[in-house]
């Protein structure tokens, strides 16, 4: 079920047209119940699913300001990966950038991120996406298998943003999303060119 935000602006005449939103599309990867259906759901709705649900897709919209500038954001919540998994083609191809969950206190959801990062640049035929690697359930520390050395390690081999979250707690649930705008946007100034979303590279 898809859910919106609105962007608070009024209705315009044809004098004072509205502004061009740029649109971003963020895929939200990472194991099986590792929250990544609570993080983004925390942050769309501002409301905690605790139970878990295997997901398949859920695409959310939501209007995100970053540096002044507002973007209309597709947020695909998509299902688990494993190894053995196949990465879906709408999760890879058209997208601007991914924001990449493990939990702290699974070792095996952190493994997996490597995995599914080589899976997009396999899709993709690119040498690097922007990404945001995310550690979520932040507030299990008694139960931390990854530390924060380890996560911030892993996102700077991957050239991307890293940050611990935990969507009960509502802690740096915002912050995931600017840092993924600020990857996406990384290296645009105004006026220049559009990054453009990823695409599949048949050999």
């Amino acid at each position: 079920m898809a859910s919106s935000s609105s962007s608070g602006m009024t209705g315009s005449s044809a004098a004072n047209p509205p502004s061009h939103k740029p649109k971003r599309k963020i895929a939200v990867l990472g194991s099986r119940s590792v929250g990544k259906s609570s993080l983004t759901v925390r942050y769309i709705e501002d409301a905690f699913v605790d139970s878990y649900y295997p997901t398949i897709e859920n695409v959310f919209n939501k209007t995100i300001r970053y540096k002044n500038k507002e973007y209309d954001c597709d947020i695909i919540d998509t299902a688990g990966q494993d190894e053995y998994s196949i990465l879906n083609s709408r999760h890879a191809i058209g997208i601007h950038g991914y924001v990449l969950v493990y939990s702290i206190a699974l070792r095996s959801s952190f493994e997996m991120v490597q995995t599914v990062y080589d899976k997009i640049l396999n899709y993709t035929g690119t040498e690097t996406v922007p990404c945001v690697v995310v550690g979520q359930k932040s507030d299990l520390h008694v139960q931390r298998q990854v530390s924060e050395e380890e996560g911030k390690a892993l996102a700077d081999s991957l050239k991307a943003a890293w940050v611990e979250t935990s969507a009960r707690h509502n802690a740096n649930v915002a912050k995931v999303f600017e840092l993924m705008l600020s990857q996406t946007e990384k290296g645009t100034t105004e006026g220049g060119p559009e990054p453009q979303p990823s695409k599949c590279i048949v050999m």
